[in-house]
């Protein structure tokens, strides 16, 4: 096998593979949508997830105390945000902005 025609059949079996990853919970799920644990999932499980990235994201800044205060005012930069546009796309971005411009120029630390 030629190495275009061996690339081409990765591509689709990585695209298939990826595809019914995402498709298939949705329809082997379908009939319990309604059912009362994944409302409960659906529900809580989206801010616990956030609060564990968030903890991620500031474990080697609290325990090290490089980049603290760039990752506390990139928080409070989201936070912010987000309380005040709804928008997490805006809120990300610019959180992400802020960190990455405070720590490229030194600033704060």
């Amino acid at each position: 096998m030629d190495s275009t025609a061996y690339l081409l059949s990765v591509i689709v079996v990585a695209a298939v593979a990826t595809f019914m990853t995402r498709a298939l919970p949705f329809v082997l799920l379908y009939r319990w949508a309604d059912h009362a644990l994944l409302k409960h999932l659906g529900r809580y499980l989206p801010p616990v997830l956030m609060v564990l990235l968030l903890m991620y994201a500031l474990k080697d800044a609290l325990v090290t105390g490089q980049h603290l205060l760039p990752s506390l005012a990139a928080l409070a930069v989201v936070a912010a945000l987000h309380l005040w546009l709804r928008n997490p796309l805006i809120s990300i971005l610019s959180g992400t902005g802020l960190y990455m411009f405070l720590t490229q120029t030194g600033l704060l630390g």
